[in-house]
């Protein structure tokens, strides 16, 4: 990497700057600490030394608590400094919004980290992944096979003829019904990282340079592993049972133990879900897939009184963390949004543009998720934002082409010849990396198909708005995009904005466009006629601007709300267990009933949750961020009630009238009857460092990867970054 600094007069940084990269380095030097150890205890939990020298120990500084009683422990090890890390990592991302805009750091070929982020594997079941997620995927299952071997080595020692005997076991009885355990234990090890990379708003993600997006498939992975890891476990207790004649075990409840009915009503849920993951099955039936995955509640809630809150502490910080950033989503989607127009391609395509508070920013590539009760008062959709909020600071806009059920009754009802005055909508986000390094490319190619362009509409504009606001050098643009037929042409009017530019586009900006129609030889005569047609809604009083959920300072408030619901959370059970169940069970786990138990801490949980997320929410609705939001939706100005003119057409032969457009069609080159030849149009980008971003089919991903990772150009940086959910 090359640091090239950029300021004022060649000063040095000031005080300010440097009390922030202080406190990224602290905050995240102790994350780092903290993390580590947590994965120590991991690894140190099979063996002896853990089992004989440091429980007991445990057990007598936490467990031994009036307060907390046995949970104590597995409390303070394992749920408590995973809560520490996600509010360390609050604090780490708010500072680092703040960095140095006269700071970049260019990308430089070769080297060690420049080779760990290349495509390893292309092709197989695990999609896309480098170096680094192999080499990451690796080590856990090498942190799996070392917990079982380790638990089955120590275990089969202390089992005996003798022993199984005097428990009326066979040898092989014994042996399975130890093995069947420590499979269940190998399986929490999964569970404890599951819900995290779903924690859509988590600090834990984006503060090691990942978004939830581009996470969903480490939670697929994690997902297969532990619904296998748990069905073997649940099927090796059956033939255990089976063969001991005590087939009554499946149906016992005991409240003083583990319960074995609430552990196969959670497989049984488990499975459900497990069942409409595959990819034939979640494309087919999309909405079997996202109904049947509200059974994550049963299949956590019966988890719990499975194996008791004690041991789920293990398990449970990954979706305590998961249960705050639900929550603050659950609030965020009572909201009903403001819309503004509505755009409609000839592509069967929808541009939907809101309100937008001012203050709330965010990085190209994001992501919105909508819900249209109209429509389905459950689904809610993710869709790439295509606006930038540099350019157009008041308004946000989303595209979503018309290819399912949910945006095919969409695009009926907007296109229909009826009036339509209003359209209710909820969203959730905007979701997405922090910040974005595109400057640190000398050259940045998009490589796109079909409705793919939408995520690179909003980095064309945020690097213009870069290029009229700030004063440094934007990489050479090249947009390679693949359509199947003329009318989708209509999605390069969408690269810039109705709004928000100046009179020409800045000589800074060098892009260049590579259209390809893939399906048709020649233009379309019909496609010359083809009109988008833009709908204006009416302003409502009862409507808001899409604004975040907790404020400018969002950062630090989740940092907040994590530390002060823990807290609330200690305090209230602290006082339960002292007064209420100490005085029963006084830390025996024989009197008082374990299921009790378990429904008290779930709900103490989810009470703290809900009122500090609340809390949060209304101090900032009430403060300057809300007064920003009620102001602009008065002052909020509409060309027309229902419509306007249509706009532009959709190819270079039409005619267009503003300058900006005009220097987008100059640019543009239009193929057709032809596909890409991506390695050639990938090997002829000039400049020493090429960042390489692709969204699209499966196959145009991959031969794009393969291409990077091929060693024919070392100039070429496959951005580990995905838009396929």
């Amino acid at each position: 990497m090359e640091i090239i600094k950029r300021n004022n007069g060649g000063l040095s940084p000031s005080a300010g700057e440097q009390f922030n990269g202080m406190i990224k380095g602290v905050s995240k030097f102790f994350m780092m600490v903290v993390f580590l150890g947590t994965i120590m205890l991991w690894i140190m939990m099979p063996t002896l030394t853990y089992r004989n020298k440091w429980l007991p120990y445990m057990r007598l500084k936490f467990g031994a608590s009036t307060y907390f009683g046995s949970s104590g422990t597995t409390l303070f090890m394992y749920m408590f400094p995973m809560v520490v890390v996600a509010c360390l990592g609050c604090v780490y991302l708010h500072f680092k919004k703040r960095k140095n805009p006269h700071h970049i750091v260019r990308e430089t070929n070769g080297g060690v980290l420049s080779a760990l982020r290349k495509p390893m594997l292309v092709k197989g079941p695990l999609g896309i992944v480098s170096a680094t997620e192999i080499m990451f995927l690796a080590m856990f299952v090498a942190l799996l096979l070392w917990s079982f071997i380790t638990y089955l080595r120590n275990n089969f020692a202390t089992i005996t003829p003798r022993s199984a005997a005097a428990h009326g076991e066979s040898l092989w009885q014994a042996k399975l019904e130890s093995a069947a355990l420590r499979i269940g234990l190998i399986g929490n090890i999964c569970l404890a990282f599951l819900f995290l990379p779903v924690a859509r708003g988590s600090s834990l993600l984006p503060a090691v340079g990942l978004t939830s997006e581009s996470s969903i498939k480490y939670h697929i992975w994690l997902g297969h592993m532990v619904l296998a890891i748990f069905t073997v476990h649940g099927l090796c207790y059956v033939i255990y049972w089976v063969s001991m004649h005590e087939t009554s075990q499946m149906l016992m409840w005991d409240t003083k133990d583990i319960s074995n009915l609430a552990g196969e009503i959670s497989l049984v849920a488990g499975l459900l879900m497990w069942a409409t993951t595959f990819p034939a099955m979640r494309r087919r039936f999309f909405e079997v897939f996202f109904y049947t995955h509200y059974l994550y509640i049963v299949f956590m809630l019966f988890f719990v009184l499975h194996v008791g809150i004690t041991f789920s502490f293990i398990a449970l910080p990954g979706f305590y963390i998961f249960m705050v950033d639900r929550f603050l989503r659950f609030l965020q989607s009572r909201d009903n949004i403001r819309v503004l127009s509505a755009r409609i391609l000839p592509s069967h395509t929808i541009e939907l543009t809101f309100s937008k508070n001012p203050r709330l920013v965010y990085s190209p590539t994001s992501i919105l998720f909508v819900n249209i009760p109209s429509i389905s008062k459950l689904q809610w959709h993710p869709f790439t934002i295509t606006s930038s909020s540099k350019l157009e600071p008041e308004k946000l806009s989303v595209v979503i082409k018309s290819e399912g059920k949910w945006s095919t009754k969409l695009y009926q009802r907007l296109s229909s010849s009826a009036q339509i005055d209003h359209l209710a909508v909820s969203v959730e986000g905007p979701y997405g990396p922090p910040s974005t390094d595109f400057l640190r490319h000398e050259a940045l190619v998009m490589v796109s198909g079909g409705s793919g362009i939408t995520p690179f509409i909003s980095v064309i504009r945020d690097m213009i708005a870069t290029s009229q606001n700030q004063k440094c050098k934007i990489p050479k643009i090249t947009l390679i995009c693949a359509f199947k037929n003329s009318s989708e042409i209509s999605m390069l009017d969408l690269v810039l904005p109705l709004s928000g530019l100046q009179t020409q586009l800045s000589s800074d900006i060098n892009i260049k466009i590579e259209a390809f129609i893939t399906r048709e030889k020649e233009p379309r005569s019909e496609a010359l006629t083809e009109k988008i047609k833009t709908l204006w809604f009416k302003p409502s009083l009862s409507a808001q601007p899409i604004s975040s959920i907790l404020g400018p300072n969002s950062w630090l408030w989740l940092g907040g709300i994590l530390s002060s619901s823990f807290l609330i959370f200690l305090i209230i059970i602290g006082i339960i267990t002292r007064y209420y169940i100490y005085p029963i069970d006084h830390n025996t786990n024989k009197i008082y009933s374990l299921t009790s138990k378990n429904i008290i801490y779930i709900l103490v949980i989810c009470v703290s949750i809900m009122a500090t997320s609340s809390a949060a929410m209304f101090w900032n609705k009430k403060n300057k961020y809300g007064n920003i939001e009620n102001k602009q939706v008065q002052n909020v100005d509409v060309p027309s009630p229902t419509s306007s003119p249509t706009s532009c057409g959709n190819n270079s032969l039409r005619e267009i009238e503003s300058s900006p457009q005009e220097s987008l069609v100059q640019c543009t080159n239009l193929h057709y009857g032809e596909r890409p030849n991506l390695t050639k149009l990938l090997l002829d980008v000039e400049g020493w460092s090429v960042g390489i971003l692709v969204c699209g089919p499966k196959k145009m991903r991959q031969n794009v990867a393969e291409i990077c990772s091929s060693g024919l150009a070392k100039n070429l940086h496959f951005e580990s970054i995905s838009f396929s959910w």
